[in-house]
């Protein structure tokens, strides 16, 4: 069979998502064609002669913008099988079968869809098989050259990406792993990522991100890999994210992130209101985040922390301590600026809805926004969220630093420029990846 894959986007990462099921799905003798529809062309007149077309959907974004390209490859091939596959497929069955997708597959996608290109119909959407994974077959995608490059100083280096699991044990409310894995995780097979890493560096990568949910859900997975993999490439840098509780209960592992070329971990931090953090259920305290960076700190890694600095608790108060938590805390060149102008998302199935404070606040679900909609009590809030997210996007697109977007954001919250004593000169350079959105 004929069959096209497409990625939307995917973090400004040449798509694991395609790459992976193209290999399983070649493997069995079908003709494939990718396309990231983020860098390339849609493939039109491969998609007239397909028999299945695959739309990889992991995120929020990525599901949002297959929507008009579902509609154009109908249009294309009105006879073509059309499956929509990552986790959010399964979280927005309904609306995708109402956009002609047949077939939503979630979990551990790779059997499951090669089974339908046999002509099998999976019987579930979600599958949590354990998986003897294959090496991705990335030969269809754009060079890696395309893609997000890592930034250090002056330096930038190509950077590739691959995947040691996917899933993740924890449960925390807010989270769209959650309501596909259900606290389940399964791992890549060591030799597996091995190889696929191998063949991203023979294709010119100088630094690779692991992109799991959480790298440490197996550590002793994790450290067998970094270890074989600074062995056979001691130049070569990697990035990943794990959670600031696995990192304050596996520190004796930090070493070794660091001995075998960690430049950094991203890490969920979410919020530093300890009632928040409650809330969304995420296992850490605001004291455990600070312990955390002073962790790092002592052991020369870079913390990345992330934040959803909007939630329905949030406070003007609030949002000013988590501005001066970062800036007191050095952290301010670490933090990618979109990340102090997130609003949260409450998708289908998602855990929050599990709040009664959530039931209150929600309007419904918008299935073509994928969410649904809440509006905090206090109208000025909602109001702070847009003005800095048109702020940060606006000084972006205009190439500001870091910390003069952090400033900008200071004045506007405050009405006065951040304090003398918060603007500290930068430390030694921040190592981070120039792709600035993260959900």
């Amino acid at each position: 069979m004929k069959i096209v894959l497409l990625s939307t986007y995917e973090l400004g990462r040449q798509p694991f998502g395609l790459a992976s099921p193209a290999a399983w799905l070649k493997a069995a003798g079908h003709a494939v064609t990718c396309a990231d529809l983020s860098i390339q062309a849609l493939p039109e007149q491969a998609i007239r002669e397909a028999g299945l077309v695959g739309f990889y959907l992991p995120m929020h974004t990525a599901t949002r913008l297959a929507v008009p390209v579902i509609a154009r490859v109908k249009a294309l091939n009105p006879a073509a099988k059309l499956c929509g596959f990552g986790l959010y497929a399964p979280l927005n069955e309904e609306y995708l079968r109402g956009l002609g997708v047949d077939f939503p597959l979630g979990g551990e996608f790779e059997s499951d869809l090669t089974a339908l290109a046999g002509g099998s119909s999976p019987s579930h959407l979600v599958s949590l098989d354990r998986l003897s994974f294959r090496v991705p077959d990335r030969s269809d995608l754009p060079g890696l050259s395309h893609y997000a490059q890592l930034r250090i100083g002056n330096d930038s280096r190509v950077a590739g990406y691959t995947e040691a699991s996917r899933g993740c044990k924890h449960m925390c409310r807010h989270c769209p792993v959650v309501p596909v894995y259900h606290g389940t995780f399964r791992v890549v097979q060591a030799e597996i990522v091995l190889a696929d890493i191998r063949a991203q560096i023979a294709a010119g990568a100088r630094h690779i991100t692991f992109g799991d949910p959480d790298f440490f859900n197996g550590p002793a997975h994790a450290a067998r890999i970094v270890e074989a993999f600074h062995r056979e490439f001691p130049n070569v840098t990697y990035d990943a994210t794990i959670k600031i509780e696995h990192l304050l209960q596996r520190r004796d592992l930090l070493s070794l992130l660091k001995e075998t070329g960690c430049l950094f971990v991203t890490s969920a931090v979410e919020s530093v209101d300890d009632a928040v953090l409650e809330k969304l259920d995420k296992g850490h305290t605001r004291r455990d985040f600070f312990e955390a960076t002073a962790l790092f700190r002592e052991i020369g890694l870079t913390l990345s922390p992330t934040f959803i600095p909007f939630t329905p608790w949030t406070t003007k108060e609030g949002y000013c301590d988590l501005l001066a938590v970062i800036a007191d805390l050095g952290l301010v060149e670490n933090v990618s600026p979109v990340q102090l102008a997130l609003r949260l998302l409450i998708p289908a199935s998602s855990r929050m809805l599990e709040l009664p404070e959530i039931q209150d606040r929600i309007e419904g679900f918008d299935q073509a926004a994928l969410v649904y909609r809440w509006r905090h009590e206090d109208p000025e809030m909602d109001i702070l969220a847009n003005s800095l997210l048109k702020l940060v996007g606006a000084e972006q697109k205009n190439g500001s630093s870091r910390r003069t977007i952090f400033r900008e954001i200071w004045s506007l919250v405050h009405g006065r420029p951040l304090p003398e004593e918060f603007d500290l000169l930068p430390r030694a350079a921040i190592p981070y990846l120039n792709e600035p959105w993260y959900c």
